[in-house]
């Protein structure tokens, strides 16, 4: 089954939250709504190695109090903070230039747990990561895994269980995440950019929903953008599923490795990450709130083909040529009577 994790937040305030959270999976209390908004990703795969590093600058709308979000998870995965100075650096790089300018899924991983909560629920990992109280675990069932996350804050709506049963029948793990709370010695506690890396046989943007049309009418929202930046040693296309075609198009695509240790330094990653040669290619999707048939997964392009933005052209006035005809028109006119 194509899917993949990466988290779930509950927040106790009334919410649009941006700028930090990666999840696939909405998730509010009965009778009440929450949808992914625009989304922005970078993804940076390494090939050799069979690891994905993902960061999401992302937007959710809700009139939910208690908003959760949580997705499945391919293979445990390593939380780290990162910054979020590589999209706007990104998005100068792919800017056009002015106008004045010249799988295979994997189980995961079954690492000791740190504890373990009775009826089926076996948590691997629990710490405090970019302000967020993290816990990764796997689950036996449907069932199990919705009395959990109940009882931490979270509610599983039969939209969210139905979608979630085919991760755990082939044994995904979830991550649950919640904004942390202040300690004794904290006035405050921001969240940042969470980072997740983990192994995978394809790298994938979790792009399967549960229904959310509803939601997101009753919200006003009505369309959103999906922008991937996808950073590997080649350019790469995207399909959902098993090679069904996907409607994001590639924007931008070209060598960005003469930015590379900039943008390893803005995610906080050392200098020795892989691939050593980077190929971008940004697409852009107008995501639909509608059911998606597979998550999204991404395989070499058969070429490395260069891709700009082009400037648009300046806009142009057709009163003005418009004009200036009738006004030729009626001098010729004039001078015609007069040689008569």
């Amino acid at each position: 089954m194509n899917a993949l994790l990466f988290l779930c937040s509950a927040f106790t305030a009334l919410l649009v939250l941006s700028n930090n959270a990666a999840a696939c999976c909405a998730v509010a209390r009965p009778g009440q709504h929450v949808v992914n908004a625009d989304q922005s990703v970078i993804i940076l795969w390494d090939e050799a190695s069979q690891t994905q590093h993902f960061i999401r600058k992302a937007s959710f709308t809700s009139n939910s109090q208690d908003v959760g979000f949580i997705v499945p998870l391919p293979s445990q995965p390593s939380l780290a903070e990162s910054g979020t100075a590589a999209f706007p650096r990104l998005a100068t790089i792919t800017a056009p230039p002015r106008p004045s300018d010249p799988f295979i899924p994997f189980a995961c991983a079954a690492t000791p747990a740190s504890y373990s909560v009775a009826n089926g629920v076996h948590v691997l990992e629990s710490k405090r990561v970019a302000g967020f109280d993290a816990t990764v675990l796997t689950a036996d069932s449907g069932s199990a895994l919705s009395k959990w996350l109940s009882s931490h804050g979270f509610a599983l709506n039969p939209d969210v269980a139905a979608w979630a049963a085919p991760y755990i029948r082939d044994h995904w793990c979830f991550a649950a995440m919640k904004i942390a709370k202040p300690l004794p010695s904290e006035s405050q506690l921001d969240a940042a950019s969470l980072r997740l890396s983990f192994k995978t046989s394809r790298p994938l943007f979790p792009y399967r929903e549960p229904a959310s049309s509803a939601a997101a009418a009753s919200l006003g929202r009505s369309s959103r953008l999906l922008r991937i930046y996808f950073i590997a040693s080649r350019a790469h296309q995207g399909s959902l599923g098993d090679h069904l075609p996907w409607s994001g198009v590639p924007v931008w695509s070209g060598d960005i490795s003469p930015h590379r240790s900039a943008l390893l330094t803005d995610l906080n990653l050392p200098d020795s990450t892989l691939p050593g040669r980077w190929w971008l290619t940004e697409f852009e999707d107008r995501w639909p709130y509608a059911s998606a048939p597979g998550d999204l997964w991404f395989s070499p392009a058969p070429h490395n083909r260069r891709i700009k933005r082009h400037t648009p052209p300046p806009s142009f006035d057709l009163a003005l040529p418009a004009a200036a005809l009738a006004t030729g028109a009626l001098r010729l006119r004039r001078s015609t009577r007069r040689r008569r």
